[in-house]
């Protein structure tokens, strides 16, 4: 069987075997029909047997109607095989699915997330390693998947209560894990015209943007340059009206090392906030503090919180959540559901 734990390394009592959902994201990077993860998948659809049922999507209508159907008769646990984007829409899509229905959210499955996107960066914080810079991304994650789909049929997985972000604007409501504006949906706008292109392409920006915040350069000035955003957390107004930075997380490491927010996942109540109006010169030079995971120099935010909400000139708003660059003038981040996450015995942080 597999263990529970309610937090991390406390153990709790054993679950009743029941049927397991993966959830695959056609649209993902490394889960075409020869790739070595969709191979490792099915090598563990056979082992799993008549447990597994795999459903694929390829859109965002067809992952409502999968979600609104399994929250009519919901399965032991939900594996999501895909990048940050598909965890965070699988389960924001779950968790309006389980409303709809009049479900708690404290019934909500367990969930376990599958390294199937270019990055897969919150599967990496809870037990994916590997598929780093200098690594061969789709082996790595192949093999991780192959172990993790045998550990589920064997009984020897762990359940951990993890913490989430409930993201909402005028357009409606999000569950995701990482949530950033100003130099984050800047990065993201310069990642995406270059083509998406994994640990490389970001890594590739991270070193032209370290430079260039000693010379002046454009890049760096894009980026950095603070925009214009009143920000409140829990209540009270931040004291700056521009910001270079914010960003909110329930995981510790955003990729490539970088640990700004060094005390996520500390509460399964709050959540890790940190935000600068400091420019180029002055912000871009910390970089070797974000990586040791240690605080930013300078007026800042940095506290855990229950809630934070951002204000930006109309038209001007923009915000990434999980990897996707979304547009909206007044967001509020808040404390999302306490999920549990399926992980590897000896992977758990």
């Amino acid at each position: 069987m597999t263990d529970i734990v309610s937090n991390v390394g406390a153990p709790s009592a054993e679950p009743v075997a029941r049927p397991l959902t993966l959830i695959l994201n056609r649209q993902a990077r490394r889960l075409s029909d020869r790739s070595p993860v969709r191979e490792a998948i099915e090598r563990g659809r056979h082992v799993l047997g008549t447990r597994l049922d795999v459903v694929e999507t390829r859109s965002l209508a067809e992952l409502d109607a999968v979600m609104d159907e399994l929250a009519r008769e919901p399965p032991e646990t939900v594996l999501v095989a895909g990048g940050d984007g598909s965890y965070m829409a699988s389960l924001s899509s779950l968790v309006t699915a389980f409303a709809k229905r009049g479900r708690s959210e404290e019934a909500l499955p367990a969930i376990g997330l599958l390294p199937g996107g270019t990055v897969s960066t919150v599967a990496r914080n809870w037990g994916f390693h590997g598929g780093g810079l200098f690594a061969n991304a789709d082996r790595d994650a192949a093999r991780y998947v192959t172990r993790f789909l045998e550990e589920l049929a064997s009984g020897r997985t762990v359940v951990t209560r993890r913490p989430t972000l409930r993201v909402t604007t005028q357009e409606g409501g999000r569950v995701g894990f990482i949530a950033g504006a100003g130099l984050v949906s800047r990065f993201f706008e310069v990642y995406d015209a270059e083509g998406a292109r994994g640990y490389g392409g970001a890594a590739s920006i991270v070193a032209r943007v370290f430079a260039g915040s000693f010379a002046q350069g454009a890049l760096a000035k894009r980026i950095l340059d603070p925009v214009r955003c009143t920000i409140e957390v829990d209540g009270a107004a931040a004291p700056f009206d521009r910001t270079s930075l914010l960003c909110a997380s329930v995981v510790r490491d955003l990729g490539l090392g970088m640990k700004l927010l060094y005390r996520a996942g500390e509460s399964l109540e709050r959540f890790h906030v940190v935000s600068s109006s400091l420019g180029p010169a002055r912000l871009g030079p910390q970089l070797p503090l974000v990586r040791m995971g240690l605080p930013l120099v300078g007026t800042r935010v940095d506290a855990l919180a229950n809630e934070v909400t951002l204000r930006f000139p109309p038209g001007e708003g923009a915000y990434v959540l999980d990897g996707e660059l979304l547009r909206s003038d007044a967001v509020s981040i808040t404390a999302g559901p306490i999920i549990r996450v399926v992980g590897l015995r000896s992977d758990r942080p």
